[in-house]
Formats: C-alpha cells, sequence, structure tokens
C-alpha cells in the first residue's frame, strides 16, 4: 500500500517540475525504507511462524491437516496396515480402549491404527475391501439422552442418511454405555446393525460394556472372544508376542525457552492469557469466581452455591444447558507421586507418538513438567483398569508384589476377583498402588503415557440468563469419602472448587477453565404450559433455572402455566437449599405447589416417590389432561427408575389404560419432549 501512494506522489511531482528536488529524494527514501521493512518483518514473521518448536493442538488438526489427513484408506495402504480402530468417545475411554484394541493387532499380524472418525471421511469405508484381509472395529459410546457423542455425530449421521455399499467391509463393535440410563448403548447397537444392513460384514457380536457395574471387565471378555472370532474368520494364529510396546518416546526438553512450555492450557499454548472467543471444550474461558456460599445450614456435609462470572466472555447460554469445569489434581497427590518415584517434577519433557502417521502427535499438551501433566492433564484420583497393571509389572522389583499385578493383569476368574476387590472395591488410585506396592517404580514418563486425560466435570446449570446474563450458577455437593482401607478420597472438581473463596474488590479473584454444554433439557416453548419438577438434592439445580424464567416472564406480564415442583432431602434445618428462594416463589405466585420430603425428620423415611404416589390426581391432571411436561433431575441409579415406574403407574390407572398402553404412552410423552430427564449415576 505504501508503494501504490508513493508512486502516484512521486508521479505527480515530476509532472509539475521536470527536475529532481531535494522532496523527491526524501520521498524516494522514505518508501524504499519502508518497503525494505514491511518486506523483510513479513518474511521474517513468516520463517519464524515455521519453526516455531511444540506449538501443538493435540485437540484439533489445522483445515490443511485435516484435508490430507481425512482419507484413513491411503494412511492404511501407504504403512502396510490392515486394522484400523474408530472411536467415539466423551470422556476418553472408548478412545482408550480403541487404542489398546490397534496395539494387541500386532499378536495377530494386524498393524493397526486408531482413527477419531471427526477428522476421517468415513465414506472411505467403502474402499476397505481393497486391503487384503482388513478389519474395522467401532467403540462407541452413548451419551446424554441416547445421543452419539461429538466426535462421532458426523458419522451417526453419515450412517443414517447415507446408502453407500458396504459390501465387503468386516467389522466389529463395542459399546460403552449405563445401564442406569434408559438408552443403554443406543448408538453402539444401531451402528452395529446399520452396518450389517449396508452390506458390511459382522466378524464378531456387539459388545455391550456397562459403566454401571465393570466395563472394563466387559471390555476384557469381549476383547478376548473377538480375537477368537477374527484368528477364525481370517484363518490366522496369535504370534504370542507380547505387545507392551512403548506408543510414545519420551524427548529431552530442557532447552526449550519458558514462553514455549505448557503450564495447564488444554490446547492452544498460552490460551488462558490470550483469551479468544468462542470458548468451548477445547477452548475454555477463565471464569471468575464471583459468588461462592454455603447452603447447607448445619451439619457435617457442604453443598456450594457458586457463580461464575461470564461478564464480557460474549458466552451465552440456555435455561437447562450444563456448564463444563475443568478441575486439577490436588497438589499433595502430585508432590506424593514425585516422592514415591523419586522424580524431579519440574523437569521440562515431551512424548511423541512414534506411528508418524497419527494425526495425535501428543498425549496431551506439549512440551510441559512433569508437575503440570500429573496436576492438569492426567487423571491420577480414578482405579487404573487392567492394562495398566500389566505395563507395570516389569518396574516390580519385589516377586511378591510382581505376581500380584500379573494376577490382576489376568483375566482369569482369580485374576477378574483380586483386581475387583484390590482396586475397585477398596477404591485404590495410582498413588494408593504405588504406596501399596513399594518395590514398583516406573518411569515417570511411561506412567504419564499410561495414565488417562484428566477430564472436566459437568454441571447442571441453576439460573436462568434472562436474570442473570452475566453469570451462570451451579449447585454443587462437597465430595470426601473414606475407602475400605481408611484413606480419604477427595471430589477433584469439588474439592478445587471448595478453595476458591472470592476476596474483596482490590484483590485478583479466584479463576478457574469452563464452557457451556448445550442441553435438551428445555421448558416447553409456551410459557402457558404446565410443568412437573421432581429434583431431589442437587437435582434441584436446573429447576431453579426453570422457576426464575417463569417468575421472569410472570413480572413482565405473561401468562405462566402451574409450575409443581417435587423436592427433598435429609432434613428440613439442615440441607433445605434455597429454602427462602423457593417460599418466595410460593408466596408470589410463581411456583404453584411445592411438595417438600424430608426422609430423616421423622422415624419412618419419607421420599419424593412417596408423594409422587400420593398425588396421583394431580400428576394425571397435569401431564394427562392438560397435556403438561414432566422433568427428572437427580440420581439416575434408583430415584429416575423409580419416579418412572411411579408415572407408568399412574397413566396407567388414572388413564385407564393397560400396562402396555401406558409405557407407550410415555414413551410417546419422551418423543414429544414432554418427560425430560437430567440425571447421573
Amino acid at each position: 500500500m505504501e508503494n501504490s501512494e508513493g508512486v502516484k506522489i512521486e508521479s505527480t511531482v515530476v509532472t509539475e517540475e521536470p527536475l529532481i528536488s531535494a522532496l523527491d529524494i526524501a520521498l524516494f527514501v522514505v518508501i524504499i525504507t519502508v518497503a525494505y521493512f514491511w518486506y523483510f518483518k513479513r518474511d521474517k514473521q513468516s520463517s519464524s511462524s515455521e519453526k516455531k518448536p511444540y506449538t501443538i493442538q493435540p485437540s484439533s488438526l489445522s483445515s490443511i491437516e485435516q484435508t490430507s489427513n481425512s482419507s484413513f484408506i491411503k494412511k492404511l495402504k501407504s504403512t502396510g496396515r490392515s486394522l484400523v480402530v474408530f472411536y467415539g468417545s466423551q470422556t476418553g475411554t472408548a478412545e482408550e480402549f480403541a487404542g489398546r484394541i490397534a496395539k494387541e493387532g500386532a499378536r495377530y499380524k494386524m498393524k493397526g491404527m486408531v482413527a477419531d472418525p471427526e477428522e476421517c471421511d468415513m465414506a472411505d469405508l467403502v474402499e476397505m475391501k481393497e486391503i487384503q484381509k482388513s478389519l474395522a472395529i467401532f467403540c462407541i459410546a452413548t451419551y446424554g439422552e441416547g445421543d452419539p457423542t461429538d466426535n462421532a455425530m458426523d458419522f451417526y449421521e453419515w450412517l443414517q442418511n447415507g446408502d453407500a455399499d458396504l459390501e465387503g467391509l468386516n467389522y466389529a463393535v463395542f459399546g460403552l454405555g449405563n445401564k442406569t440410563y434408559e438408552h443403554y448403548n443406543e448408538i453402539a447397537i444401531y451402528i452395529d446393525q446399520r452396518l450389517e444392513e449396508l452390506g458390511a460384514t459382522r466378524v464378531h457380536e456387539i459388545g455391550l460394556g456397562d459403566d454401571d457395574a465393570n466395563i472394563e471387565d466387559d471390555f476384557v471378555s469381549w476383547k478376548e472372544k473377538l480375537w477368537e472370532s477374527v484368528c477364525s474368520h481370517y484363518g490366522i494364529e496369535e504370534t504370542g508376542e507380547e505387545s507392551n510396546i512403548r506408543q510414545y518416546k519420551l524427548v529431552d526438553c530442557s532447552e526449550v525457552l519458558p514462553e514455549r512450555i505448557f503450564s495447564g492450557e488444554i490446547s492452544r499454548l498460552k490460551s488462558y492469557e490470550n483469551q479468544r472467543f468462542p470458548f468451548d471444550v477445547k477452548n475454555p474461558y477463565l471464569s471468575k469466581i464471583a459468588v461462592n456460599r454455603e447452603l447447607h445450614k448445619s451439619g457435617d456435609r457442604s453443598c456450594m452455591h457458586i457463580e461464575f462470572d461470564i461478564d464480557g466472555s460474549k458466552m451465552r447460554y440456555d435455561t437447562g444447558d450444563h456448564v463444563a469445569v475443568y478441575p486439577k489434581n490436588s497438589s499433595e497427590l502430585v508432590d506424593k507421586i514425585g516422592e514415591l518415584l523419586n522424580a524431579d517434577l519440574d523437569a521440562v519433557f515431551s512424548l511423541l507418538n512414534t506411528d508418524e502417521e497419527s494425526s495425535k502427535k501428543h498425549p496431551f499438551p506439549c512440551p510441559c513438567t512433569y508437575r503440570t501433566a500429573l496436576t492438569y492433564y492426567l487423571d491420577i484420583t480414578s482405579n487404573p483398569r487392567t492394562h495398566i497393571m500389566k505395563e507395570l509389572i516389569e518396574y516390580a522389583s519385589d516377586p511378591k508384589d510382581q505376581e500380584k499385578l500379573k494376577l490382576m493383569a489376568s483375566s482369569t476368574p482369580e485374576g477378574k476377583k483380586e483386581f475387583h476387590e484390590w482396586i475397585l472395591r477398596d477404591n485404590r488410585n495410582i498413588v494408593h498402588i504405588l504406596e501399596d506396592l513399594p518395590s514398583v517404580k516406573p518411569d515417570l514418563d511411561h506412567l504419564c503415557e499410561l495414565l488417562p486425560r484428566l477430564q472436566c466435570r459437568y454441571y447442571s446449570i441453576s439460573s436462568s440468563p434472562k436474570v442473570y446474563p452475566k453469570s451462570i450458577h451451579i449447585t454443587a455437593v462437597l465430595v470426601n469419602y473414606t475407602t475400605p482401607t481408611n484413606r480419604v478420597n477427595k471430589g477433584v472438581a469439588t474439592n478445587l472448587l471448595a478453595q476458591l473463596i472470592p476476596t474483596d474488590d482490590e484483590l485478583p479473584q479466584p479463576t478457574i477453565p469452563i464452557y457451556i454444554r448445550r442441553s435438551q433439557f428445555r421448558l416447553p416453548p409456551k410459557s402457558q404450559t404446565p410443568i412437573i419438577m421432581i429434583g431431589p438434592g442437587t437435582g434441584l439445580a436446573p429447576f431453579r433455572g426453570f422457576i426464575q424464567e417463569r417468575d421472569y416472564a410472570r413480572k413482565e406480564g405473561r401468562e405462566i402455566g402451574e409450575m409443581v415442583l417435587y423436592f427433598g432431602c435429609r432434613k428440613k434445618d439442615e440441607d433445605f437449599i434455597y429454602e427462602n428462594e423457593l417460599q418466595e416463589y410460593v408466596a408470589n405466585g410463581t411456583l404453584t405447589k411445592l411438595h417438600l420430603a424430608f426422609s430423616r425428620d421423622q422415624p419412618e423415611k419419607k421420599y419424593v416417590t412417596h408423594l409422587l404416589e400420593q398425588n396421583a390426581d394431580e400428576l394425571w391432571n397435569i401431564i394427562g389432561e392438560k397435556s403438561g411436561h414432566l422433568y427428572v433431575c437427580g440420581d439416575a441409579r434408583s430415584m429416575a427408575k423409580d419416579v418412572h415406574s411411579i408415572i407408568v403407574k399412574v397413566v396407567m390407572e388414572k388413564g385407564q389404560m393397560t400396562n402396555s398402553q401406558a409405557l407407550n404412552y410415555v414413551k410417546k410423552m419422551e418423543q414429544q419432549k414432554r418427560y425430560s430427564a437430567d440425571v447421573w449415576s
């Protein structure tokens, strides 16, 4: 631009004066100088951007990389592989299982590759038949109310809407679900059936993992039979070679400049210092804690009301959405690992994938210190799975410790029993294992490779954006419990949140990374539609937002329908949360009825389910005669199931239907979004 303007100026001057003046010379020098600096500065920036070391985004690929890496078929062919394992994962478990299967493929002369369907052109499945003895395995989780995970959504829709000819494709499916939820493994079951409908050949029957029981046991049992079927189908035999081969290699990064080292960012380096909208799972917003107050009036338990400040973030949420909170592990546990392994936690390192074709170059943001990895990126508080037991065997110097690990890593009945009792029942995490098997001293970089990623925690938002557009409220119970080995386990997120207490305005406020996850848990479009809300304990959270929104509409002069709330807790004078707010909503007419159950305020325990049974007429009047909506929030394992049974019973009796008709009626309510659940196990 400077050059263009300079030429015009010079041309004008020459026309007016035939001789070169001092002004001409001065202008020319300025133009040349500006052009020189502009050109070489741009070139320098371009070069420096190409030479930036360790600028990684492990959770995403650039648009160029996505285009070049989208053909998994080309990768399989160019690297001599015949096995591809796709994963649909929301918390990382399905991805972990996929990695274990791909790794074991080597034992059966099937070189494997793990693939994220979101980064692949899944239409290439039609070309799998071109690869001799090829196999596609799908480890697929079902999420929410029978939904595909975010990264499997496009693949799911492609299967639904497409009619590709998949004849010649050999496949197997393992589903990850939870039996406490109604739509148990729905997505995996659909994918398994749909692939067969499109002409693919099922090599092994679908496996259904239940996270409410022992999903590790389900997976291991299915995987063993899978390889038997694979051997039979392809006429191959197991080589017997162990597959304890490192997926990542250690890189010493002690010379890397401090500004190039990750310090807890999820994806983009220095993203917390330089925040950029939009905010999501890969780019969370560093929110200030505006309010953190105790809701319980007495007793030894704690329930926190927390408000995240989102003013200026451009973030928007709807009533009923969830907020994801990124926690960090306690420094006490992190330091303990360093002490047990005699490791320098402040050493800077990187783990680089030994598979050059993999789009996932690092297991977590690298380079970083071991302290950062153990604090922000790795799950050190959950129960380790059996493959970690297997990998730890080589690091045990005591034969007794070796034998114990071998037993727990095995798939024998005795091994499964020992793993269930010593790991699951006694609730041991990796720190406890290293404490109780003192001769086990794994290399810290290998341990970092083995441990799963630390996941964000989701909370139902307990506010309405109509009333609180600049803040997000949550209601969270502090999690602390004693294990059978007399250790105190602490909830990672809630114990961190309990420490984040706002200070005086002059001082920096505590912060935590968050993002908003959309939900289908929504108020009816019309404010006149009557609703029933059932939410004991912290299940009240989303209904606080519902009530706020209806109250806002009432104050605007709009007509609002009946709002009936069922709430329960242990004792009225102890854990009746938001009592004053609820009583005020009853007084002003927003909340039509408030049914309360205090389970321990009388000799016989009373729960919200008892009140529902007593109020069958009211229940049918709203959901049957007035076509109202019904919402349930809370424990999926017992409360939500009991509520469902009561609803079916009420519909059957008051609607004069058979059991089959009542079940169909309730099913139709769910399909019409008139019966919604926001539950957890």
